[in-house]
Order: C-alpha cells, then structure tokens, then sequence
C-alpha cells in the first residue's frame, strides 16, 4: 500500500511561494490519515460483532432444535456404542394367496446384565428365578458376581415379564429392543414356512434368518430393504390348508398310521394349495434336529417332499399313457394279463393271487390296478423309451419347488435299468419319489398333456411346458381314472358332484438293512378332480395305515387313503369355488308320483 506522505515537496514549495504556513499542510493530511484509520476500524470491529452474532444465533439455534426433537422423542434405553456394520432386523411378511398374515415380525426385548452396573447381585439372581423358573439361581449368581462385565439372560421376554424385571429396580438389568419372527397360526402350514431364529445380535437389534422352508429360500429376498417391506405372496390358501390339515389328521388317527402328507396342487399353474406333512410342530417354537434314529421320525421331516417312497400302483397310469403315445395300444386294445407272469427267475403276481387274464383291456388293466398286464405294456415301451417318459415327468430330478430341503430329496434311481427293472418300475416298485413329484407328474399329464412346475409363489396365469403327450392321450387317461372310482379299487373315492378320478397304490415299505416288511406299507392315492375338466390335483399319502374295523386288518390303499382323500375333497372342494356338477338321474331310479 502506498502511503501519502504528510508533507509533500510540491505542495510546501507551492505553499511557501503564496506565503501559506507549510505546516497546516502537514496537519490536514495528518487530519485525513486518522480519520481513515478509524473507518477501518469501525468496519473491521462491526465485522466481527456480525459473524460473532451468527455463531450465537446457530450455536443457540442448534441447541433449542435439538432440545425440542429430544423432548418430543419417545424414551430409550441406553445404547452401547459399537463399531461396525449395522444389524439388518426388518424382515418382510409372508402371506397366503389372499393376503391374510402366515409370518410376521413383533416388537419385543431382550434382557441383559451388566455385573458391574449392579447393585444387590445375589437378590437380582433369585427375583430374576422366580419370573424366569428356566434359570439356575447358582449359575446366575456366579455370573453376576464374577469378572463377566456382559451376559445375555433372555433373548426374548414378553410384556408383563418386562414389567416384572423392571420391579426388580436393580440399574444392572437392562433391556435392548428385538424384532422376533411371529406365525400367528401356530402349526399350520408349519412345513412350507419353515422357522427361523436369531443371528447377528447386537444390543440394540438383532438380526432375524431363515432356518428352513421359503424363510430359509427366501431369506434375503425377505431381509432386503430394497422391497421396502412388500410381503412375501404364497400360492397355499390357508383356509384350504387348515381343512386339509384337519382331515388329514383325523383320517391318519382313524387308520393308525404313522405318519400322512398330503399335496393339492392347481394341474394348469403348478400351485401348491395346499401341502401338510404330520406329525408337525409349531415354528414359534420349533423344536431341535434328531441327531440320531430314523430322520422320518422327526416332526421336522416334511413327508411331502423329503419323504421319497415307492409309490406302487400310481405308476401305472404312465406306463398307460405312454404306450397310447406311442400308438403301440388304445384305451380298448386287449393285453395279456394272465397271472402269475414269469420273466427269467422272477414270477410277477396279481394282489391276493387274483388272475385278471387271460385278456384285459388297456382300461381294465387301469381300473383292476393289473401288475402283470403293466408289466406287458411296459415291455412293448422299452427300458430307454420308458427312461425318457418318466424323465419328462421330472422323476430323476429334486422337485424345483421354492422349498430349501427339496434339492436334497432327489427320486432314488436303480443303478441297472433292467427289463426287470422296466416292469417293477411300471407298477412303482424299485424306483422311490415324493408325493410331490407324483402330484407334478399326475399334474402334467392330465390337464392337456403340459409339462407344469411346482410351485409355492402364487401365479394364478397357466406355466404350461413341453408337450408330453397329446390331448387325446390326456383325456383317455382322465377317464381311465375316473373309472377306478367308479368301477375299480377306488370305490370309496366317489364324492357327488365333483367326478373324481384316482389311482390307489399300495407299496411294501422297505427295511433299513434291505427286503420289505410283510405288515407295513406305504398307502397313497392320486387323484384329479373334476376329472371332466381337472382343476386340482389332491396326493395323500399314509405311513404304516391299518383299518381295524373288520375282521382282519386291511392295509391297501383302498381301505386306508382313499377314504380319507374323498373326505378332504368334500371338504376343500366348495372353499376352492367348485360348483358341484348335477349328474344325471338314471332311468331306473325316477319314481312317478300322481298328482291324485
């Protein structure tokens, strides 16, 4: 900066030449120099009293803001801090087809100690037992007054054991915020949800993880915040599903069977409606694996999928379908059926020693349920044609159904596919699959001859696949069935209004340590209905059925499961929207009544 000087050379000179005082020059621009120091300094001083002012009025502003956000935010417990990243706990919901509440979250609390933070350890210890009775006094003693600074007492309380913790007044009980998984159902539809539990777990949340069924398939579909808490929507009606759960229990107590699933499914989406394995448990408090024994005899075991058996008789509409395919037979052509049948050192037998032959026809063979007039279908078919079909069908792979367990329970395959091994397999022995693998092939040829696929999402638009046999073929097939209920070994079956068709199939059930047992089967039908124009398909399968109420026990799949499968669609049937078909009267049953 360049100053004035205050007594400038020419100024003075021209000052002395006018004869002014040289000095009063001096004094002016001293004069003006002072004066423009001080407007600095008021500028700069009015500068500071401004920004000092707008730090009061932010810092003032900020402390108001936050004293009313505290004062109008609900009280909390206080949180350790923790470094890290944050706990996910939200978790969407899941729903039945309707949108009505199968699993969802529920706000509670844990419970956790601080030892140090506590007063009256030994009292705490005893209180704490008396709300708790699970706890041990002594080993919560011992930790209270050890060198533990931290330990989980309850991982979930309720509202009114809160409360009584809270009573207790010791600064050392504190509680942390969960959001626990809930099934306000209870048992129902147990199977296909699954459970789940606690993972990460911090003390201000917890995160919540699948354990089994969709929860565990659809685990972080569930947990991911992008859905923004849209529910997860499943394809089972769960009004259908409490009926068939109720039916399906009473029929396995009836028939003092052991165990029972059951697997409706839409024959045009794939839809499981419907699918129950008993005996069951309640995911709010499922219970733990079996570490040793049979795997079946768990409540956890799902029959319906895991569950692989032979399926007897119900394989024999394929091997029917199949050589009417083929073109090799018509519903009407005649087959050798004349019992026993020999091949090598095998002798192929009727049930009970009957002899349906020495000629049946492809639908008598159906309806009469004929081992050795299969057996001569599937010899014309062929090991490898035979191979092909049933691998259309999906029974050499695990069922693609939204389940976690299903990819472990793939069919079991013989290693040599023998002609023997052709003519078991077309009567259903020798090869093993689940009730929904049976439900999906059944699906698939009855509703036009489509491949479906399984599933639990609901899709209420038709998932038609590959073309497995004809229209035609389709159509013979459903009336092969429903002629088993109306003529054939499926009797029983008949529920008015609805022309069900079926096949019953009863299989010896296998020893662990190889061969069959004499007196334990396993009881299973397969049905469509109505079989005039399939909607559903219903698989019920029993473990170890016995009737009792004759003379001598009866285990077939006539006197055990199709009664309890007439009954559940008498049931389900109306709550599916069906309409029930008038059939006509017959001539011989109307009676003329005079107006006289």
């Amino acid at each position: 900066m360049i100053r004035t000087p205050l007594r400038p050379l020419a100024r003075v000179l021209r000052a002395r030449e006018t004869g002014e005082n040289p000095d009063a020059i001096e004094r002016e621009n001293l004069r003006l120099r002072h004066e423009e120091m001080r407007d600095k300094s008021r500028v700069r001083a009015e500068g500071r009293l401004m920004v000092l002012a707008l730090i009061f009025f932010c810092a003032f502003g900020t402390i108001g803001g936050r004293m009313g956000l505290m004062a109008a935010s609900e009280p909390e417990e206080p949180r350790a801090a923790a470094s890290g990243t944050a706990i996910t706990a939200q978790r969407a919901d899941i729903t039945d087809r309707t949108g009505r509440i199968l699993a969802t979250n529920l706000h509670t609390y844990s419970l956790y100690a601080q030892p140090p933070l506590m007063i009256d350890k030994v009292e705490s210890a005893e209180k704490l037992v008396q709300i708790f009775p699970d706890l041990d006094r002594d080993r919560l003693v011992k930790d209270f007054t050890g060198t533990r600074k931290f330990l989980w007492i309850k991982k979930r309380i309720s509202p009114e054991q809160m409360q009584a913790v809270h009573d207790i007044g010791d600064p050392g009980l504190l509680f942390g915020p969960r959001e626990m998984r809930l099934y306000p159902n209870g048992k129902l539809a147990a199977h296909i949800l699954g459970g789940s539990r606690f993972g990460e777990q911090g003390v201000s949340s917890a995160e919540v993880i699948g354990v089994a069924g969709v929860e565990k398939a659809f685990d972080s579909w569930l947990r991911d915040p992008a859905n923004e808490g849209k529910p997860l929507q499943l394809s089972i009606d769960l009004t259908v599903q409490s009926a068939v759960e109720r039916v399906l229990y009473g029929g396995m107590k009836l028939m003092n069977a052991k165990g029972a699933a059951a697997v409706l499914m839409d024959v045009h989406t794939g839809e499981v409606i419907s699918m129950v394995s008993l005996p069951t448990f309640d995911p709010n408090d499922r219970p733990r694996p079996l570490t040793k024994g049979d795997a079946s005899d768990s409540p956890l075991f799902n029959r319906a999928v895991q569950g692989v058996y032979e399926l007897g008789s119900t394989f024999k509409i394929f091997a029917a379908a199949q050589a009417m395919e083929l073109g090799l037979v018509g519903p009407d052509t005649l087959v050798d059926a004349d019992a026993p049948m020999t091949w090598g050192r095998y002798r192929i037998k009727e049930f009970e020693g009957h002899n349906y032959g020495p000629m049946l026809s492809v639908r008598g063979i159906i309806e009469k349920s004929s081992n050795v007039g299969t057996a001569h279908l599937a010899l014309q078919i062929g090991a490898d044609r035979q191979q092909d079909f049933l691998r259309s069908l999906g029974f050499f792979d695990p069922t693609p159904v939204e389940l976690i367990e299903a990819p472990g329970a793939a069919p079991l395959i013989p290693k040599k596919w023998s002609d023997i091994v052709t003519i078991t397999t077309s009567y259903g022995h020798g090869m093993s699959a689940s009730p929904l693998h049976l439900a999906t092939a059944y699906s698939s040829l009855l509703n036009g001859g489509h491949r479906v696929k399984p599933t639990l999402i609901k899709n209420e638009t038709p998932q038609l696949g590959p073309r497995i046999v004809s229209e035609q073929v389709s159509r013979d097939s459903r009336d092969m069935l429903r002629g088993v209920v109306e003529e054939g070994t499926a009797s029983f079956g008949e529920v008015r209004g609805y022309q069900v068709g079926g096949k019953t199939g009863t299989a010896d059930k296998p020893k662990p340590t190889g061969g069959y047992y004499h007196d334990k089967v396993i009881a299973t039908f397969a049905s469509v209905f109505p079989a005039s124009d399939p909607k559903y398909v219903l698989i019920l399968t029993l473990d170890e059925p016995v009737e009792t109420s004759g003379d001598k026990p009866r285990r077939t799949a006539g006197w055990t499961a199709v009664p309890v499968a007439a009954e559940t669609i008498r049931r389900v049937a109306p709550l599916l929207g069906l309409r029930p078909i008038i059939e006509p009267v017959p001539a011989d049953e109307l009676t003329l009544v005079s107006n006289q």
